[in-house]
């Protein structure tokens, strides 16, 4: 706010208050103006110093930032394709932007970051979404994460990025069924659809990004489906990217739980369940 404003504040405030109606000069050298204008102007002089001071805070606190992974995940999650850095900052330049086009230029959508086993690099595993899955970013934009990378990465930290094809589950599983509701073939028999198939996506939908799978969890996922009335999880097998040769390795079996190495699962297709009736 301006002086003036500050000063037509305190007339307003003024002219509420009966005890002050005596106060009735228009003259801008009356005493009574000529002492709003005094007060007005160290409130805007004071003002002036709080933003000073919060500039000059906000700067150190920038400058002082740890690398944590936290802040990692964060800068990540920020970055804006297409856009430009503002020089010796890690925020991007956005003054002839609109919101529409800062929103829809973050294109990484999911992140997580982890240090190494051996603790001497940062692994980054990231993605976006297409159609509603996750799914890797296009090589294209790579170029320009590396850019951005190697502008806020600390010195002498090595980041590994992490942008892979979804890992795959392979997935063996025996569901007892409710005759009355659910066919051999798993259709539901009233509404047409595939109960069990559908659990299994809302499943995949659930799990947190580079979040472990559970498979006790995926069996009472699938045992709360209406229709379902036990689950047998025979074998869960996943495979995934092997950066040496850039194709799918060898299928390796999940014991209790797996943490995806893409950071995401996706089911190769649904032709391990079958469906039975338990017999009495």
């Amino acid at each position: 706010m301006s002086v003036e404003q500050y000063q037509n504040t305190m007339i307003a405030a003024k002219e509420r208050n009966a005890a002050l109606s005596g106060l009735t000069s228009t003259s801008k050298t009356s005493i009574w103006r000529l002492m709003f204008y005094c007060v007005a102007f160290a409130i805007e002089q004071l003002a002036q110093l709080f933003s000073q001071h919060r500039k000059e805070i906000d700067e150190k606190i920038a400058k002082q930032k740890t690398h944590r992974l936290a802040w990692i995940q964060q800068m990540y999650l920020n970055f804006q394709y297409g856009f430009d850095l503002i020089p010796e900052t890690d925020q991007f330049d956005n003054s002839d932007a609109t919101e529409d086009q800062i929103s829809e230029s973050k294109i990484i959508k999911y992140c997580a970051v982890n240090e190494s086993d051996t603790q001497r690099e940062v692994i980054i595993k990231i993605a976006t979404e297409v159609d509603e899955e996750l799914s890797p970013l296009p090589q294209e934009v790579m170029e320009t994460i590396d850019r951005y990378t190697s502008e806020i990465k600390g010195t002498g930290v090595p980041y590994r990025i992490i942008n892979y094809v979804p890992d795959l589950l392979r997935l063996k599983i025996r569901v007892f069924r409710d005759p009355l509701l659910i066919d051999e073939q798993g259709r539901h028999r009233r509404n047409a659809n595939f109960p069990v198939e559908d659990a299994l996506k809302e499943f995949m939908k659930e799990l947190p990004f580079d979040g472990a799978l559970q498979i006790q969890d995926l069996s009472n996922k699938l045992e709360s489906v209406t229709g379902v009335e036990l689950v047998s999880v025979d074998l869960v097998q996943s495979c995934w990217v092997n950066p040496a040769t850039s194709g799918y390795g060898d299928w390796r079996s999940v014991d209790v739980r797996k943490v995806p190495e893409s950071g995401y699962f996706k089911i190769e297709n649904f032709n391990g369940i079958t469906y039975e009736v338990l017999q009495s």
